[in-house]
């Protein structure tokens, strides 16, 4: 099963045997005061020089979230997302839980976006999954719903069969879907990730889709942060994420490495030009 994505001309394609597919997650405020408090003043002037250093390091679709405090995201979305697609040529992923701000986005948005996200919690799959369908967008779809997040494999995997028999109620197929299975903080629950992962295998035999997740949820409150997101990653695109949602200026060299050792990069030329770019990178900052 492949999901297909468009910039104003560029096509990604999402598929298990295929290439990993980074999404790019600098595009966000959380984490990050100075960038929010840009936001805050209707400042985008940093949103063109994120999306260019993460196609650079080797992002293929690009998330835009805009949500800081007090920041009309009705307003701001659409323009942040204009200034992508007008400084790159890569899908967008438009991520925001106010449906009015993903509404305005999709509709200047060039090409087949991602939108991020939906979850089996009824208000928000009577919300979301009709733009969805109107647009001709994907989506990602978390494994939660009324009742909060599992906490098994099983129960999540439950979660995502009711949200695609909801969302090919309104006419969206299931390439058109990228399942998240969550992942949670290892220093909560210590098997946070080995549920994440078994829940990938599980969405992949069960339902075929495609699949997303945000590897650095797992780690926080945790020392070396980093190196417990990559670790995550490499065991999550192992299991069968094929489009995590990570920074590539951080990550982009570990995942060609396990696309190479996975054998879906052939003579390991994609790790050669991603390490180039890394070390280009590194260079010219002295």
């Amino acid at each position: 099963m492949e999901t297909i994505l468009r910039g104003p001309s560029n096509e990604v394609t999402i598929g298990p045997d295929l290439p990993t597919v980074i999404i790019g997650e600098r595009i966000n405020p959380t984490g990050r005061k100075v960038f929010s408090a840009e936001l805050q003043a209707g400042n985008l002037e940093r949103v063109g020089r994120d999306a260019q250093a993460q196609a650079d390091a080797g992002a293929m679709v690009l998330d835009v979230n805009v949500g800081a405090a007090g920041v009309d995201e009705v307003a701001l979305l659409p323009r942040a997302v204009q200034i992508v697609q007008d400084t790159i040529d890569l899908p967008v992923c438009i991520d925001s839980p106010n449906p009015d701000a993903l509404a305005a986005a999709l509709k200047v948005a060039k090409g087949r976006v991602l939108v991020n996200s939906v979850n089996g919690e009824t208000e928000k799959l009577k919300a979301v999954l009709p733009l969805v369908a109107e647009y001709g967008a994907a989506v990602i779809a978390l494994c939660m719903d009324d009742h909060g997040i599992p906490e098994t494999p099983e129960a999540r995997l439950a979660v995502a069969e009711n949200i695609l028999k909801q969302a090919q109620a309104h006419g969206i197929a299931a390439d058109s879907i990228l399942f998240d299975p969550l992942t949670l903080a290892v220093g909560a629950d210590h098997r946070a990730g080995v549920t994440a992962c078994e829940t990938t295998r599980l969405i992949r035999a069960k339902l075929g889709c495609n699949l997303t997740a945000g590897a650095s949820n797992a780690s926080h409150g945790m020392p070396e942060r980093e190196l417990l997101n990559t670790v995550l990653l490499t065991l999550l695109i192992q299991a069968g994420v094929n489009a995590p949602i990570s920074n590539p200026l951080v990550n982009g060299l570990a995942v060609r490495a396990v696309d190479l050792m996975l054998g879906r990069d052939e003579w390991g030329m994609s790790y050669i030009q991603t390490y180039r770019a890394k070390a280009a990178r590194e260079a010219a900052k002295g």
